[in-house]
Order: structure tokens, then C-alpha cells, then sequence
């Protein structure tokens, strides 16, 4: 099956299925918003499994995607490719025999369905992405950063700096040097 476009799986038959019940969907070209700022780069892409449980449902994810980002080396723009696994238990919001609202107090960090026996796959989704994020992400493994002096991009292009003027305040700190046990000489 295709997953509908915003990420929203209708679940009312599969609750009333007996537990173990799965639905397999595939997942092409899905879009989302993420938090703090973050914006993907490209489509998701993936597979997704739903199973019935004795309490409500089961999700088994694996997305792929790529989000922009930036260097935190040479500071420029980049694609991390990106893959998240989701493994989530969701219960619904309301009794799907009797229609009553559940009260959520009783669970308050379990994912809920919608009152309309829907999973909102997209909400799991972003934020597993958010933090898959990597906390300093580099263009490449060994990315040189930049120069200290004018602030361009390290690497063989690079011009290296003839050494500048030396203040004449500090002029005197060039004569001083360590010696090999560690006194000043």
C-alpha cells in the first residue's frame, strides 16, 4: 500500500481486529515540518509497520531522509543523510468498543491516536528526526575548517598568510621560549 501523503494512517478496522493484526505500508515522497528550525532536504522515504496490540497499536518504522544543515567546521551548507528507526506503542484516545474518551493522565508520555482512531505518523516522525540530528556535522571527515586570519574555507586552494606585523606591545614575548624541561629560557 502507499501512505497517504501527510503521513496519517485511518485505523478504526485494525482495532477491531484481534491483537497481532499487522498493516504494511510503504512510505514515497512524504513531507513534514520539524522543529527548532530544522527543514528536510529531501523527501522520506521508507516502510512502515503497524501492529495491532492488546492495548492499542505497534508502529515499526524505518525512514530515510536528509535534512539541511551546516558545516560546523568550514560553515557551509550541507545534506545529512538521515535514517530513523521508530518503535512506539500508540493507544487510542478513545474506547474503540464503547466510544468513551480514555483519560490520558493515567499515560501521559504514551503517543495517542486522534479521536478518530488515526495514527499521526508524521508527529513520531519529525521528532525522531530532530534528533537524529548530529550535534557538530561536517561536510567531510577531515573538512580543514577556516583560516584564522581572513576567514576563507582551508584546503589546497587556499593562499597561506605571510606572517603580519608583529605588535610592538608583544614584540618582546618572540624572544621567549621553553626549553626541553620545561623552563624559560
Amino acid at each position: 500500500m502507499i501512505a497517504p501523503a501527510p503521513l496519517v494512517y485511518p485505523l478504526a478496522g485494525l482495532l477491531a481486529e484481534p491483537a497481532g493484526t499487522e498493516r504494511r505500508y510503504e512510505i514515497h515522497g512524504a513531507t513534514l515540518s520539524l522543529p527548532d528550525e530544522l527543514h528536510l532536504a529531501e523527501p522520506i522515504e521508507g516502510a512502515v509497520r503497524i501492529t495491532r496490540t492488546n492495548r492499542g497499536v505497534y508502529v515499526d518504522a524505518k525512514l530515510s531522509t536528509a535534512i539541511d544543515g551546516e558545516c560546523s567546521r568550514c560553515l557551509r551548507d550541507i545534506e545529512l543523510p538521515t535514517t530513523v528507526e521508530i518503535h512506539e506503542e500508540v493507544l487510542p484516545s478513545l474506547d474503540p468498543l464503547s466510544g468513551h474518551r480514555l483519560d490520558p493522565s493515567t499515560e501521559p508520555d504514551v503517543a495517542r491516536l486522534t479521536d478518530h482512531h488515526e495514527l499521526d505518523l508524521a508527529s513520531l516522525a519529525a521528532e525522531a528526526i530532530s534528533l537524529a540530528e548530529p550535534i557538530a556535522p561536517l561536510c567531510e571527515t577531515d573538512c580543514p575548517g577556516l583560516c584564522v586570519t581572513c576567514g576563507e574555507r582551508l584546503g589546497p586552494s587556499h593562499e597561506a598568510h605571510v606572517e603580519d606585523e608583529i605588535d610592538p606591545r608583544l614584540a618582546a614575548l618572540k624572544a621567549f621560549r621553553v626549553d626541553g624541561d620545561g623552563e624559560t629560557g
